[in-house]
């Protein structure tokens, strides 16, 4: 490890697994649920295991980015962070607060926590994916504002390159893009309107930055690729991201009392957003075919080679199966929403976060360049366990979509939803268990880094010039 303040990575990384762990704990609960509609009711009621599932998952994500740019950012402007004490110290701040806040999710009525932390002072909470407290959003704004100091003040004292760059413009459309989270108008349509620009815009746009240049970071270290290859690369993935990603949050006006215009902007400019994600697939495998040297981190490899695929796979096609307007006015809502969104969350959020702490845990924990090759298998198998697993949800879910969607909205004697709901069971038992199996992969994940602990680590090998 070249800097010493690139360890401050480790806890956000560690935290990242720890809370990955109880999000899709907490997804099989909701899974059990939709099957078994009383299962651990009254303890757990399914809006809260939702409620909880969705905001881990966001949680996490976030400690991994934090992470990601604590071990990339000092590398990259070859020089210390600014100041790693108060990483650290926000660290702490944002995981007690993430605790308590899903401590009061699952112990307190989701209306007394509202009355609880002041939401009637600043009414903020009660929206999807946004129902963190008032008291929470305003913390989590501290956390972001002394992170973006900390990495943005590192960077502009340091070398300056393509990727940290594109980190720094993704970081901070995360936090601008974050306060409209604050803004809560009485008008459904036009609440909804704005409530696109921190869902869409964060993962759709912003997070799109941060996922490529991590992902650039991990090829330069990985494949020994000229860097200037590597961001010209980067340019025109960002440059497609940002042009199809802004456009394309029209595809989720069509149906909130916006203007009918959005049909088009929405439908034309989303049918483009796989574009960057096919090239950030291209320019992935290409990178690996240009290596100049075989990295002793193969699992890093095949993490960064996995990412790129599945993104393409989960927000590329299967976004495109329902983004079109005229297809949506059927799927919009359905089970379809649902396995579009699992794999496109896990293929381009979770799977980048799993390569970089996949690439940089070693060398926090003392090793030169990997971990060794018993702990390598390991993790590999759990990549393709993870991977797998995620495919079989995606398709089972998608099963579910389409039967849905014909049964209650597309034949001439449409079903009521709960009817439906059970003439579709099966698929979701289907999904509960490639949900297991998907557990399981993640279990072996951590426990490949305790596993071969004591052996020597992989050796890398040497190749002659890129071709």
């Amino acid at each position: 490890m070249q800097y010493k303040s690139q360890a401050v990575a480790k806890p956000y990384f560690i935290a990242a697994i720890g809370l990955f762990v109880g999000q899709i704990l907490f997804g099989l609960i909701i899974g059990m649920q939709y099957v078994v509609g009383d299962f651990l009711f009254p303890e757990i009621p399914f809006n809260v295991a939702r409620m909880v599932h969705t905001n881990l998952l966001i949680v996490w994500l976030l400690f991994g980015f934090m992470g990601a740019a604590y071990y990339l950012v000092p590398e990259e402007s070859e020089r210390e962070l600014v100041s790693p004490g108060l990483a650290i110290l926000m660290f702490w701040v944002f995981l007690i607060a993430g605790a308590l806040t899903v401590l009061g999710y699952l112990l307190v009525p989701y209306s007394g926590l509202a009355e609880m932390t002041g939401n009637s002072v600043l009414p903020t909470m009660g929206r999807e994916f946004l129902e963190q407290p008032t008291i929470t959003k305003a913390g989590i704004v501290v956390v972001a504002l002394a992170f973006l100091y900390n990495v943005g003040l590192t960077i502009l004292k340091g070398r300056k390159t393509v990727v940290s760059l594109v980190l720094l413009i993704g970081l901070a459309g995360l936090a601008v893009l974050f306060l409209f989270s604050f803004y809560n108008p009485d008008n459904l349509a036009k609440d909804k309107f704005y409530w696109w620009w921190v869902v869409h815009l964060w993962v759709e746009g912003v997070w799109e930055l941060i996922l490529g240049s991590i992902l650039a970071f991990v090829l330069i270290k990985t494949t020994g690729v000229d860097r200037e290859v590597i961001e010209k690369w980067l340019y025109v993935i960002i440059a497609m991201t940002l042009i199809t990603g802004i456009i394309g949050t029209g595809h989720h006006y069509y149906w909130i009392g916006t203007p009918d215009y959005w049909q088009w902007w929405g439908s034309i400019f989303s049918a483009l957003e796989p574009i960057p994600f096919f090239m950030m697939t291209v320019f992935a495998f290409n990178m690996v075919n240009r290596r100049r040297r075989n990295h002793p981190n193969k699992a890093a490899v095949l993490w960064a080679l996995g990412t790129a695929v599945m993104a393409f796979l989960g927000a590329g096609v299967w976004g495109f199966l329902h983004t079109l307007a005229p297809v949506n006015y059927y799927t919009h809502g359905s089970q379809i929403t649902a396995a579009h969104g699992h794999m496109a969350f896990y293929g381009a959020y979770v799977m980048i976060v799993l390569t970089m702490i996949s690439y940089a845990m070693p060398m926090l924990r003392g090793r030169s360049a990997a971990n060794s090759e018993a702990s390598q298998v390991l993790e590999m198998w759990s990549f393709w366990l993870m991977t797998v697993s995620m495919v079989f949800i995606t398709l089972f879910l998608t099963g579910a979509g389409i039967l849905q969607t014909y049964l209650q909205r597309y034949s001439s004697d449409p079903l009521p939803f709960m009817v439906v709901q059970e003439k579709i069971s099966l698929f979701y038992w289907m999904r509960e268990v490639a949900g297991l199996m998907f557990l399981i992969g993640l279990v072996v994940y951590v426990a490949s880094f305790f596993v071969g602990s004591r052996q020597p680590e992989a050796t890398a090998v040497v190749e002659g010039s890129a071709a």
